[in-house]
This record gives C-alpha cells, sequence and structure tokens, in this order.
C-alpha cells in the first residue's frame, strides 16, 4: 500500500497509508527508528450506535493544501452521515505532530459522535517493553520506552480533551488491540499496560443538526517525560492551531523564496514542481542524509527497507537541490558524505540516516577473490554534484572544508581503481544493484567526477593532482569509446564484463546510458548518443495506455507482464525523466525545446492527486509499484523542470542576439 501525503520537519516525519492512517512514525532521524514499522494507527468514527474505521466505506480525497506540507484531506462515509474535513502538520520547530478535524453531520438531526484514535506503538521498532499510560496530569495518553516519549491528547473549546481512553496489550494471547474495544463506542479505561501494548483514546462529540464542531488530535515527541509535558503546556497556551497556521506559512514562504521564470511551463507542471520540493524535503534529515524512501511496505517483499542514504540518488537529488536554490540542504548531504567516506576513498553502498554503514547484499568476496562490495557511480556523483553546486553557489569555504577529506581522497580511489589493461574504471556493481562489470553509467560518473576534482585541484592549485586527475578522465574517455561503444551495433552497450581475456559484452538496452551525456563526456548531438538515446525510446517505451520508459529489456523487478515486446518492464519516473533531459539538453531553438513538455506532463498526469510520485507504475492499471514516495523520482522532476527554465533563458537570451546581430548586419 502506497504512503502518502507526508508530513515532516527533518527529525520527525509522519507517512498515511491510502486509507488515511498513520502507517511510519519516524524519529528523532527521518529514515531510522520508525516506531510503527508500518502497522496501522487506526481512525475511527461512531455515530449514534453505528461504528465505522477508516477504509473502503469512506469516500477519501487526501492532498495537500496549496504549496505547503499541511495536508488537505476530506472523508466522507455516507452511511453513518459524518464528513470529516482534516489538516495534518509536522510542526516546523517543535517534534509535534497535529490533525486539525472538522466534524461536519450530513443528517438533519442532532447526532451523538465519538471519534476513536488508535496507537500500536512499536517504540525503537519493536514491542518489547513498551508501556502506555494514562497521564492525568495531562489528561493524555503516554507511549514511552528508553529515550522516546510519545504524549496523546485531544483539545477542544473550552478545554475539553480526552473524554474515553483505553491501554491494553496486543498480538499474543488472545489480545487484538484495544481497537476492538473501541467498536462499541465506549471504552474500558484500563490507566496502564507494559510489554506489547496499544492505546486508543476517544472525544464525545455531540453535533447539531445539519451542524458541525472542531477538535485538534495532538502527538508529542520527545526523549523525556519533562520535554513532552513542556511542549504540552506550550501548545495549551497558544492553541493547536498556532502551531499549523506558522507551519503552513512556513513552508508557502520556503517553497516560494525563488521567484523562478515558469514561461513555457504547463500549470499543472509548476504545481507538481512545488510539491516534490516540499516532499523532497520530508524525505531528508537534518543531519544531511537524504533517504531514499520510508515506505515500510516494502518489507513484505525482503525484509528490508529503502530507508537509507545511497550516495547515488542522494547526489542526484543534491543536484536538484542546487537548481532550485537550496544550498543549505544540499551542503549538510556533502558534509555527510565527507564524513563517511573510507578513508581509501570510496563510498558504500549505502548508509543509515545517523552515517553508520547500511545493510548490503554485494559480497567481499567473488569467484574466490577479494573485492570492494560498492557502485562506484556513487563516489563519482558525488564530486560531479558538489562542483554543479560551486559552479552555482561560489562557497569556497565550504569547498576548502570538504577538499582533502572527500574531493581528493575519492578523486585519487577512481584513479587507482582502474581495470588493466583497458584504463576503464574496474568492476563495481551497477546503479541497479544487479550485475557486476564495467559499466557504461559508472564510466560516465567516474569521468566526471574525475573533471570534478580536477577543477577543485585547480582551484587550490594543487597542480600535481590536477594534472593526474585530468589525464585519468581523458583515458577514462578514450576506453569508454574504444570498449563500450559497438560498431557492428552503432551505439554504446550497457556492461563489459571481463572474461579470459577478454570480455563478454552485455549489449541490453538500458535507459541508465542516458548518462553518456549526462555528466559531460558526450555531446548530445553526437551520432553515437543521438543513435543509443533513439534505441531507447525504440526500445524501451512502453507500448500500452500508459506508456512511459522502462529501466532496461525484460526487467523482472516487480515485474506485471511477460508481454516484453510490448512491456520491455514497468514504467519508471526517473527513467522517462532523463528522456525528457536528453531532449532539454539537446534543444538548439525554443521550438526544439518544447518537444520536452509532453514528457514531462507524462508525469504530472501519473503522479498520485497528492503529487506523490512512485518508483514505478504498473503498465496497465498506473497503480503505484514498489515504494512511493520514491526521492529520486521527486528529485530527477525538479532538476528536469529546473533544466527547462535554464535552457528557456539561455536559448531566449541567444535567439535575441542573433535577431540583433541580423539587424545590424541589414544595416
Amino acid at each position: 500500500m502506497p504512503r502518502d501525503i507526508p508530513v515532516g520537519n527533518g527529525n520527525l516525519l509522519v507517512n498515511f497509508d491510502n486509507n488515511y492512517q498513520i502507517r511510519d512514525i519516524y524519529y528523532p532521524y527521518v529514515g531510522m527508528e520508525n516506531h510503527s514499522v508500518g502497522f496501522p494507527f487506526r481512525f475511527g468514527v461512531w455515530a449514534d450506535g453505528e461504528f465505522s474505521w477508516m477504509g473502503d466505506s469512506w469516500e477519501k480525497s487526501l492532498k495537500y493544501l496549496p504549496e505547503t506540507l499541511v495536508t488537505d484531506v476530506h472523508v466522507v462515509n455516507r452511511q453513518i452521515g459524518i464528513e470529516l474535513a482534516c489538516n495534518d502538520a509536522v510542526d516546523i520547530g517543535r517534534n509535534v505532530f497535529i490533525r486539525r478535524i472538522n466534524v461536519i453531520n450530513l443528517f438533519d438531526k442532532k447526532r451523538d459522535v465519538r471519534l476513536f484514535f488508535h496507537h500500536d506503538f512499536r517504540i525503537m521498532e519493536n514491542a518489547l517493553g513498551d508501556t502506555a499510560s494514562y497521564d492525568p496530569a495531562t489528561n493524555s495518553i503516554v507511549h514511552y520506552k528508553g529515550k522516546r516519549y510519545f504524549l496523546i491528547s485531544v483539545h477542544r473549546k473550552g478545554g475539553k480533551g480526552i473524554d474515553q481512553f483505553a491501554t491494553g496489550y496486543k498480538q499474543f494471547g488472545d489480545f487484538e488491540g484495544t481497537w476492538k474495544d473501541a467498536e462499541n463506542g465506549v471504552l474500558g479505561g484500563n490507566p496502564i499496560a507494559q510489554g506489547s501494548v496499544d492505546s486508543t483514546v476517544g472525544a464525545n462529540i455531540e453535533l447539531e443538526a445539519s451542524g458541525k464542531d472542531l477538535l485538534y488530535y495532538v502527538i508529542i515527541v520527545g526523549k523525556h517525560y519533562n520535554d513532552v509535558r513542556a511542549t504540552h503546556k506550550d501548545l495549551l497556551k497558544r492553541g493547536p492551531n498556532y502551531f499549523i497556521s506558522r507551519t503552513e506559512n512556513y513552508w508557502r514562504m520556503w517553497v516560494n523564496k525563488t521567484d523562478f521564470n515558469f514561461v513555457g511551463l504547463p500549470g499543472p507542471v509548476v504545481e507538481l514542481f512545488k510539491k516534490s520540493l516540499l516532499i523532497l524535503r520530508t524525505q531528508i534529515d537534518n543531519h544531511g542524509a537524504i533517504i531514499a524512501a520510508n515506505d515500510t511496505d516494502i518489507l513484505h517483499f525482503g525484509r528490508d527497507t529503502y530507508s537509507y542514504m545511497w550516495p547515488r540518488d542522494g547526489a542526484l537529488v543534491a543536484y536538484a537541490l542546487g537548481l532550485s536554490n537550496n544550498p543549505d540542504i544540499a551542503e549538510r548531504f556533502f558534509t555527510f558524505c565527507s564524513d563517511v567516506v573510507m578513508n581509501i576513498g570510496f563510498l558504500f553502498h549505502k548508509y543509515n540516516p545517523d552515517g553508520s554503514i547500511g545493510s548490503s547484499w554485494h559480497p567481499w568476496l567473488s569467484d574466490g577473490k577479494k573485492v570492494l562490495p560498492i557502485q562506484e557511480d556513487e563516489t563519482g556523483l558525488v564530486l560531479w554534484a558538489l562542483w554543479k553546486h560551486f559552479e552555482r553557489f561560489r562557497n569556497i569555504d565550504f569547498i576548502r572544508s570538504l577538499y582533502t577529506p572527500l574531493i581528493t581522497s575519492a578523486a585519487d580511489f577512481m584513479v587507482n581503481y582502474r581495470h588493466t589493461p583497458t584504463g576503464l574504471p574496474d568492476q563495481s556493481y551497477d546503479l541497479w544493484e544487479e550485475r557486476r562489470g564495467i559499466h557504461a553509467f559508472t564510466t560516465s560518473t567516474v569521468y566526471a567526477g574525475l573533471l570534478a576534482a580536477s577543477r577543485f585541484a585547480e582551484l587550490f592549485m594543487d597542480t600535481d593532482a590536477n594534472k593526474r586527475y585530468t589525464i585519468a578522465a581523458n583515458e577514462i574517455k578514450s576506453a569508454m569509446s574504444k570498449y563500450l561503444y559497438s560498431k557492428e551495433l552503432n551505439r554504446f552497450v550497457r556492461m563489459i564484463v571481463p572474461k579470459d581475456g577478454g570480455f563478454d559484452m552485455d549489449t541490453t538496452i538500458d535507459a541508465s546510458l542516458y548518462g553518456i551525456f549526462k555528466f559531460g563526456m558526450y555531446e548530445t548531438d553526437d551520432p553515437r548518443v543521438v543513435n543509443t538515446i533513439k534505441t531507447i525510446e525504440d526500445t524501451l517505451l512502453v507500448k500500452t495506455n500508459i506508456g512511459g520508459v522502462a529501466r532496461y529489456e525484460n526487467d523482472y523487478y516487480h515485474r506485471v507482464s511477460e508481454d516484453i515486446k510490448n512491456v520491455p518492464g514497468n514504467p519508471w519516473f526517473i527513467c522517462t525523466l532523463w528522456l525528457a533531459q536528453y531532449y532539454i539538453a539537446h534543444a538548439r531553438t525554443l521550438k526544439g525545446l518544447k518537444l520536452a513538455i509532453p514528457t514531462i506532463e507524462w508525469v504530472v498526469k501519473h503522479a498520485m492527486p497528492s503529487g506523490i510520485l512512485a518508483e514505478q507504475l504498473d503498465p496497465y492499471t498506473v497503480k503505484p509499484l514498489s515504494v512511493s514516495p520514491l526521492t529520486w523520482s521527486h528529485g530527477e522532476f525538479v532538476s528536469t523542470v529546473m533544466e527547462f527554465i535554464e535552457k528557456t533563458k539561455s536559448l531566449t537570451v541567444s535567439t535575441i542576439l542573433e535577431s540583433y546581430h541580423a539587424d545590424r548586419i541589414k544595416t
């Protein structure tokens, strides 16, 4: 079940499913310590003896308020005659989740209505030794374990709060959980439980005929009881609406702080661009880790999640953040990379948000030989993105702090980690994390990383390093043309694998071949590039009513079709956007630039109503597959729009200059 309408502040992240149930609560890192581990926090309504949990019996619209990280949710149950208009937010300054609920009576009679909020915490990602307790001092329920506290309260006019509560046991013996207790409209009032526990709180409301009422539901998060109680006191003083309002205003100012010229782009594209920036921010930890995704439903496939910092995804998102004038967030990412890079210069497969090394399926031993368990593109891309960042912001003091620990360390590694005798980067795993070899994409990124390092070395008058990195980059480019280009196929190939003094060539069409132009190795009008992109278009476009671009021929990941000729794989947002980026980079006129717009609009059309972009889509039903939101998808959308804006500007200037010179010649 995809995650939708995430809200967060970089310390606390709250995710919902498409039934408007809270499913993930991350704290104190985005992507680390999921205190619900994907188990639902149920939300239900009892009205005049009838009860309904959020689910299929409710009509639901899950969106955001315009240009902000406050939700705009409308749910209706016509059978019980209740509509709820809700706004959810995580405060920008406090680790507080707040839901504002307008309860609307759809019947023309007075009603007895009760709202129930259920909490299935697994604090620190397990249900061992948790405590749920009613706190009479604050009229709240407190869940805690160690240095993790969650204070739950309800707020209404006149100081009314929680009317009912229950704590109890769950999922062992005959205990299902306190949520079952709510279904008759009355909670038992048990004040404390320890072990595998849950809780439910209720608020009783009398609604006039066709009337409505307002209340707030709050979860305060902290590391000590005194912390959450102090925040609760402040919330009582200011009122919960203050925190929602300031959060709404902050994000609206944040996403509009730069006045971009969106001329030539349709309104829905601009709208999704702003949503993507906001959604990106929810997936980025304040300590610098750009997390790939925080959808725990993927646990059912491999008992692991996407809640890691992949340096590749992070570098490409940091590039998008730079393009969109968010340098501070990008710089925290680069600092994170500098802190975790190995002393010999490479970055590991992935990292936890606290900087520790993440889980991996890449071995240190292959065919009886010691190997490095890396994807070398992740090292090259960080340097490439860092140079792009410096070109834009010229923050020399920041770069100076990274020069030795990150830039020269990584560049020296890439110079030395080479295949003999070709001079190409040595074998590593590909960006899809599936195969080991010498990849065209990886080679392009290593080339780009070394060129970036050479420019930094020149900046600091490090002559020897500049020369060393430049020579290595040129050698790699020459070897790329020699070994990864097929004259017979008239295009670049995905991969070669050294074998018995020669190579096995993998000629599978792969969307990642866009890297041959993206990172500056070849020009977009180079015939070899043109032919390669044309082959991607012809082979990887999904030939159903959905469309989009697959990763590569015969992609198995979450496959739903065996019709490989028409459906080479599921359409991925990032792969589709790479094609748009080629059209933008290749455009020589404003008319030519417009060729990218239909591809960009395809992304808008297939986003979820809230603007969420998944990793991939079902090629027949357009249902989101794998995880959502995928941070990389939103990052590529932001990059694509920004590249369109910048190309529009450069082509407009060129057109004006050409017209000016033509007029001068005439006169």
